[in-house]
């Protein structure tokens, strides 16, 4: 299954990279914290090793032994795993659930770090996430400029262009979701040309495809509100980078529309599956814009900028996102993250991982509606904007997951096929 490959081949190599960069930054850490720096990056580099030899090997999974505030939840879930084993051993890395085992790579890693104080703060995938969108270059500039050209005219917009435009800049932030650093390994995975020029296209790789009911339902909450009341829109965002800028173009066009009054974005607390948002990334990737030096990219920026300021953007980075947990488990973990997403009238989830936590991370049946799947969890009307990079997929038409199977075995991860894909909530 691709959940052996991962295993067996990409976290290996993942690791590799990391424990490569913490080497590469030997002399910055001694020019920084001195003697002590270059102890801790040996003590982290140690970690790491150690890690990637239990992982290679398939040794148990072990207790967390740092200080971070989620630790207790890390080791309350292995207990869990414990008793889901049934007497048949420790859960080990090639015995246990892929979703769990993969998750926790990554807070081992931030658990090496932050065992190996003066350095506890250094983001491993710091570089390879400016190296995205640096290389991405010439899609970010062709996507702020056709944005800010749409914004002279924005107000002029009937009913059904506004609908049109809406529609381009959900498929420019599904298909930004290919550009995946851990799908490719931490290798080259940017975006050389503006998706804009292909969305035509692309249009029948999309299996599922509800961008109509995403219209109606912004439509109709935009009719219902009151001085009083305000549409809130969510995007529990993905990867950094190109896909980042690509969200929030379609944030800003959500704003400037005016069907939405309010953005919430939830990114990662923590470095996460090499590419993941974090809070440095994205006031990082404003600033990068703010201070291009061409104008419809620093237009974007500043404008950004300013959303935050008047607290019309807001951003936070919920633990609950870097746990183990499906998401049907989130109002019993995080109760006031789940509170606070019954608040919003839209959930956009970016991305696979994201996908794979609402589903559940089960091998479905293609056909199984998308509400089954979720298991019980709506908090709000919720869409997921995906491209399909992991083996798991529901709510397709009987017969269409099989008939593209029959010709494309590997249809499931490979990126090409994306899905739009809504659940009302009721």
């Amino acid at each position: 299954s691709f959940a052996y490959v991962t295993i067996k081949d990409r976290l290996p190599q993942i690791l590799t990279k990391v424990i490569d960069t913490l080497h590469r930054h030997k002399n910055e850490f001694f020019e920084e914290h001195g003697e002590k720096g270059v102890e801790a990056e040996k003590r982290a580099i140690s970690f790491l090793s150690k890690l990637r030899n239990e992982l290679q090997t398939d040794k148990p999974v072990t207790p967390l032994e740092d200080e971070l505030a989620d630790a207790v939840l890390w080791n309350q879930y292995l207990d869990c795993q414990r008793n889901l084993s049934s007497g048949n051993g420790e859960p080990s890395w090639f015995q246990s659930p892929w979703l769990y085992v993969e998750c926790y790579m990554y807070r081992r890693i931030q658990s090496a770090l932050a065992q190996s104080p003066p350095i506890n703060n250094f983001d491993v995938f710091k570089e390879g996430k400016a190296q995205n969108f640096f290389e991405s270059q010439q899609a970010v500039t062709a996507l702020c400029t056709y944005f800010q050209e749409l914004l002279k005219n924005i107000k002029d917009l009937d009913e059904k262009q506004l609908k049109g435009e809406l529609f381009n800049l959900l498929q420019v932030s599904l298909w930004g979701n290919k550009c995946d650093l851990s799908f490719s390994a931490g290798e080259d995975s940017s975006q050389k040309s503006s998706p804009l020029e292909s969305l035509q296209d692309l249009l029948p790789y999309i299996l599922v495809n509800d961008m109509e009911k995403l219209w109606s339902l912004l439509t109709d909450a935009k009719k219902r509100t009151t001085d009083k009341s305000i549409v809130r829109v969510d995007i529990i965002l993905d990867n950094a980078g190109f896909e980042l800028v690509t969200d929030l173009v379609l944030a800003d066009f959500l704003l400037s529309s005016k069907l939405a009054d309010e953005i919430h974005f939830h990114g990662k607390s923590i470095p996460w599956y090499v590419s993941d948002t974090t809070k440095h990334d994205f006031n990082w990737t404003i600033k990068q814009l703010q201070s291009a030096n061409h104008m419809w990219m620093s237009r974007c920026g500043i404008n950004w900028e300013g959303n935050l300021k008047k607290g019309v953007w807001v951003f936070h980075d919920n633990m609950f996102w870097t746990l183990p947990h499906e998401f049907s488990s989130m109002a019993k973990v995080a109760p006031d993250l789940y509170a606070d997403l019954q608040k919003s009238n839209l959930l956009l989830f970016k991305g696979d991982l994201n996908y794979r936590k609402l589903a559940g991370d089960r091998k479905w049946e293609y056909s199984v509606p998308f509400y089954q799947a979720l298991n019980r969890f709506h908090p709000a009307p919720l869409c997921s904007l995906r491209t399909l990079k992991s083996d798991i997929q529901v709510g397709l038409k009987p017969g269409q997951g099989e008939q593209i199977q029959a010709s494309e075995p590997e249809w499931m991860i490979s990126g090409k096929y994306g899905i739009v894909q809504f659940d009302a909530a009721v």
